[in-house]
C-alpha cells in the first residue's frame, strides 16, 4: 500500500505539490491525473525517494522508500522510460538489475518474454530502441523482481494499440493477484478502463479522489437544441460546464432543470432534454482541472 500524507514541496517560492493526502490499496489500480505541470512527477518522484519533501511523508507499507532494503524487490518503478543507459543492450540493462538484486538471471528472460521483446531486440543498445520498446524494457526492468507494488509514470507513451491492450491487460492481472499499482497517464480513456480508484490533481492539490463509479455516476443532463452551438455558449456563459456529446448534443454538468430555464431565457428551442448518463472521464477531468489547463476546453469558445 501507498500512503501520502500532507505532502508538501516547495522549490523556492514555488509550490510544486500543496498538501497533497492519497492512498494507493492492495488489488487495486490508481489513476493519477492532472494537466502538465500539475505535480504528479513530482509527487511519484518523492514517493520513490528520489526527490526529498518539504514536508509530510510518503511511504510504502508503512516505511519511506529509502528505507526499504533492497527495495526494487518490493517496488517496481518507471519513471522515464527514456532514462535508460543508451550504450548498453536491453538484456545487459535486465541482467545488471538482477544482479543488483540478487535474482536468479532466468527471471530476464521470463520478463523479457511477458512484455514481448524478442532475443534480437534484447541485444540491441538502447539508443536503437523505439520509445515503444523502451518503455517494454522499462516494465520489465519493474516486474523484475516481481514486486507486490508498481508505481508507472506514462507507461502507455509510444505503445501502439497493441501495446496499449498488452498493458492494459497485464496492470489489471497483476492488481487481480493483490498487486498495487499507481499509474499515472495523459491517455484518459485507458484509466477510465483499467483505474479503479482516482486521485485528481491540479495546481499541485488534490481536487478529487475517490472510487471511479463515485466520481463518474450519473450526473448532469444532456440536451439537444436547435441551435447547439448557441446553447453551449449560453450554458457557459451562465457558469455551467458544457461538453459536445457522441452522436450530438451536449453533456452538461447541471440539472435538466437549470438546462430548461437557461434554453428558455436564450429562447433556443429543445429537441431533447433528460438526465444525463455518465459524461465519462474526459468531462470530468476537464471540469476538475478547468483552471489549471494551459489550453482552456474548446467549448467555451467552440459552442
Amino acid at each position: 500500500m501507498i500512503t501520502v500524507e500532507n505532502l508538501t514541496k516547495r522549490y523556492g517560492e514555488y509550490v510544486a505539490v500543496n498538501d497533497v493526502s492519497f492512498a494507493c490499496k492492495p488489488g487495486r489500480v490508481t489513476g493519477f491525473l492532472g494537466p502538465n505541470g500539475a505535480g504528479k512527477s513530482t509527487t511519484m518522484r518523492i514517493i520513490a525517494g528520489l526527490t526529498p519533501p518539504t514536508s509530510g511523508s510518503a511511504t510504502i507499507a508503512g516505511v519511506p522508500y529509502r528505507d526499504i532494503p533492497n527495495p526494487a524487490t518490493q517496488v517496481g518503478v518507471l519513471l522515464d522510460a527514456s532514462a535508460q543507459h543508451a550504450g548498453r543492450t536491453g538484456m545487459e540493462i535486465l541482467r545488471l538489475s538482477a544482479m543488483t538484486m540478487g535474482l536468479d538471471m532466468k527471471r530476464v528472460d521470463e520478463v523479457l518474454e511477458w512484455v514481448s521483446l524478442t532475443p534480437e531486440e534484447a541485444g540491441r543498445r538502447v539508443r536503437n530502441y523505439s520509445l515503444g520498446m523502451r518503455q517494454r524494457l522499462g516494465i520489465a526492468n519493474a516486474l523484475l523482481a516481481n514486486p507486490k507494488i508498481l508505481m508507472l509514470d506514462e507507461p502507455a507513451n509510444g505503445l501502439d494499440p497493441a501495446g496499449i491492450h498488452w498493458m492494459r491487460t497485464l496492470l489489471r492481472e497483476y492488481a487481480d493477484r493483490g498487486g498495487t499499482v499507481l499509474l499515472s497517464s495523459h491517455l484518459l480513456h485507458e484509466i477510465e478502463i483499467i483505474a479503479d480508484d482516482l486521485v485528481v490533481i491540479g495546481r499541485g492539490e488534490i481536487v478529487a479522489q475517490g472510487t471511479k463509479d463515485e466520481l463518474l455516476a450519473g450526473t448532469g443532463a444532456h440536451v439537444k437544441a436547435a441551435d447547439d452551438e448557441a446553447l453551449g455558449q449560453a450554458l457557459v456563459n451562465a457558469g455551467f460546464a458544457a461538453y459536445p456529446a457522441q452522436g450530438g448534443g451536449i453533456n452538461v454538468e447541471a440539472d435538466p432543470a437549470q438546462v430548461g430555464r437557461v434554453a428558455l431565457d436564450s429562447a433556443i428551442p429543445l429537441i431533447e432534454l433528460r438526465v444525463g448518463a455518465n459524461t465519462g472521464l474526459e468531462a470530468m477531468f476537464l471540469q476538475l482541472t478547468e483552471q489549471t489547463q494551459r489550453e482552456q476546453p474548446a467549448t467555451q469558445g467552440a459552442l
